[in-house]
This record gives C-alpha cells, sequence and structure tokens, in this order.
C-alpha cells in the first residue's frame, strides 16, 4: 500500500462504526436483534422479519432516517436505545484503533469524528468505549441533518471545522462515502476493508485501503 503523505496532513476526520469500532455490533443489532424482536413483537416468523426489515432499509438508505434512531423508534413502534442496551456488550474498538489515536495525538493531528450515527447511539458506544478521551472533536451528521453521502454535509462540515481539504485525510469503510468526501475535494481518502471482524474483508475501489492501522504506525510524525 501507498504511504500517506503525513508531513502534509493537519486534519484527521474519522468515521466511527466499521472504522474505529468493530462493526460487528451493528450487524446484529439491525440484521439480527431487531428482527427477532419484530418477530415476538409480531408473531411472525424470523425469516419474514428480516426481509421486512431488510426492505425497511433499503428505502431510507444512505439518507438521515437510515441512521435515525427516532426514525426507527417510531417505524416499529420500539425503545431503540434500549434494544441496543440489550447488546451492548458486543460494542468494542477495532483492536488497532487507540494505537493509531494516540499516533494522531502524538504528531499533534486535529482528530475528528463525523458518524452518521444518531447521537443516542453516539452516547451509547462513547459510554461503552471512551472513545472521547482519544478524539478532539464528536461530531453526528444530524446536527447538520443531513450525511456524509451528500455534498452539503461536506460544505456544512468544512464550515464548522475550517479544515482545508488539500490537508485532510479522511478515513471510512464505505465506498459511496469515500467517494463523496473525493468528490468534495478531500485529498486524502483511506477505505478500512474490515469493518466486520466476523466477515470477510470488502473491496474498497479508486482510495487507499487497509486492515490494520499498526500498518501506518511507523509513518506518522
Amino acid at each position: 500500500m501507498a504511504l500517506l503523505p503525513w508531513h502534509n496532513i493537519e486534519t484527521v476526520l474519522l468515521d466511527m462504526d466499521g472504522t474505529l469500532l468493530d462493526l460487528h455490533f451493528d450487524n446484529q443489532f439491525w440484521l439480527e436483534h431487531i428482527p427477532q424482536k419484530m418477530s415476538e413483537k409480531q408473531g411472525k416468523s424470523i425469516e419474514q422479519c428480516k426481509q421486512e426489515m431488510r426492505d425497511s432499509y433499503a428505502k431510507v438508505q444512505g439518507q438521515i432516517q437510515w441512521y435515525c434512531l427516532d426514525y426507527w423508534a417510531e417505524q416499529l413502534d420500539l425503545d431503540i436505545i434500549v434494544a441496543k442496551q440489550e447488546i451492548s456488550h458486543l460494542i468494542s474498538l477495532r483492536p488497532d484503533t487507540l494505537p493509531f489515536l494516540d499516533a494522531l495525538k502524538a504528531s499533534q493531528k486535529k482528530v475528528v469524528l463525523v458518524t452518521n450515527a444518531h447521537p443516542g447511539s453516539l452516547s451509547l458506544k462513547v459510554e461503552k468505549t471512551q472513545l472521547d478521551e482519544h478524539i478532539d472533536e464528536l461530531i453526528s451528521t444530524h446536527q447538520f441533518g443531513v450525511t456524509k453521502e451528500s455534498q452539503l454535509l461536506w460544505q456544512k462540515l468544512q464550515a464548522h471545522l475550517n479544515f482545508d481539504p488539500a490537508k485532510t485525510l479522511f478515513v471510512d469503510d464505505s465506498q459511496v462515502i469515500l467517494d463523496a468526501a473525493k468528490e468534495y475535494g478531500i485529498a486524502y481518502t483511506l477505505g478500512i476493508t474490515n469493518p466486520d471482524s466476523k466477515l470477510p474483508e470488502n473491496e474498497i475501489h479508486g482510495h487507499m485501503t487497509t486492515n490494520d492501522y499498526l500498518s501506518l504506525l511507523h509513518d506518522i510524525n
């Protein structure tokens, strides 16, 4: 893999789920736990509920509703935060996350979390991981009312943080979101190919990629 020009990077924008945290929790929650709860609630088979949930997700994928716990609470008539707490023991940092964050801090980069996750989900994950102790600022895109898939978010984010796109690195596990960042003019993008520790690696095209932050550490200065 090509080396990142750390000497030219001032700001590092980091996704959360699948990038700093293992995506296993989210996949289990939305693809297994919620269908299980809906099956119990409605008396339908697990498979039928899984299909119904997949259809529901597809309708709003990439939109702010897709990430909004209030939206899903209303759609499903379910307390989503309580449901998340039921399997919150699965929330975990990637094993390479803290060494990476500590190296960024030591090299005096500005480190900002930018997640599409709902503030309620962000709070639960911070409570479980103390991620906030290693990051300069935590941002949920819900405060801007638009997601990272949209160019409008990047405009609002730059106005809020006053970063220089030519000196910014953005790290995410989503092809679509990485493409949106590059389209906006973010100079350096890094794709995470192993967001879920229990699943095979993904392919990401058109961006530098890694499956282990430790491989980057000796180059950070």
